[in-house]
């Protein structure tokens, strides 16, 4: 089996954004019997013969966490009907698609008006980056450079999201190219009370070899254990990592993403 292919689902005209992800694995099941979970490209062993339905489920490292892999709620299982041989090879390159009733909210830095505003306390900004040798989708990034002076950052949503689910799937989709930790949260807002919770950390990489990664950072846990919140906004902050003369936090591509 190959790797997968995220296609557009026209039902929703565009409003994924850019089709980027990182379905690192994928559940089988043949004949509905499940035969494992299996990183991608990968060979697997069937020991069934003759007319079989197999199912494919686009997987996730849930948390950008190797150990926790879960099949994505939000794309389309991959399900073909096929001849089995025995001692032969079937060849699978599954394709999959973002399901039809999604709700979308992207920052894909292409607005003139950004979708992220720095706290007063911040040092650092994020500010529009273009350099060709970064870019890889549209026209613009989101970058913030961190050193001694400008040693930290921290932001949040413009929006205010009122009408997120509770105990239903929600996530937040991230595309990054960084060399500093990078910490994201959800901040829920009452009448009476602002909350910043702490969710998962995005880590850094090496500034020698950094390129672009994609993480799915689960939020349904963290948003039903705000029972009193009215609203929520995604809070990022970040501090220059220690030992370092300086780093840098690009993203693009940020998504929440729930039904």
């Amino acid at each position: 089996m190959n790797e997968w292919t995220l296609i557009a689902n026209a039902d929703l005209s565009g409003a994924e954004g850019e089709l980027t992800h990182n379905f690192s694995d994928a559940w089988v099941y043949v004949n509905d019997e499940l035969m494992g979970v299996f990183e991608v490209p990968c060979k697997i062993p069937v020991l069934k013969s003759g007319n079989c339905n197999i199912k494919v489920y686009p997987t996730v490292r849930n948390n950008g966490i190797s150990a926790t892999k879960k099949i994505y709620p939000f794309v389309a299982e991959y399900e073909i009907n096929a001849d089995l041989v025995q001692n032969e090879v079937l060849t699978i390159n599954p394709i999959t698609r973002y399901k039809t009733g999604l709700d979308f909210w992207i920052e894909d830095f292409e607005d003139a008006a950004p979708k992220f505003t720095s706290d007063p306390t911040s040092a650092s900004d994020m500010i529009s980056g273009s350099d060709p040798n970064i870019l890889q989708w549209g026209n613009f990034y989101g970058v913030v450079q961190l050193n001694a002076i400008d040693s930290t950052w921290i932001a949040y949503t413009q929006n205010d999201f009122i009408n997120w689910p509770r105990g239903q799937e929600l996530y937040l989709e991230v595309d990054y190219f960084s060399t500093n930790d990078l910490v994201t949260g959800v901040i829920g807002i009452s009448a009476t009370e602002v909350k910043n919770n702490i969710n998962y950390q995005i880590n850094r990489q090496d500034p020698a070899t950094v390129k672009w990664k994609k993480i799915y950072i689960e939020m349904k846990e963290i948003v039903g254990n705000s029972p009193n919140a009215e609203y929520f906004k995604i809070s990022l902050q970040a501090g220059l990592d220690p030992g370092d003369a300086n780093g840098f936090i690009i993203l693009d591509n940020i998504k929440v993403v729930h039904f």
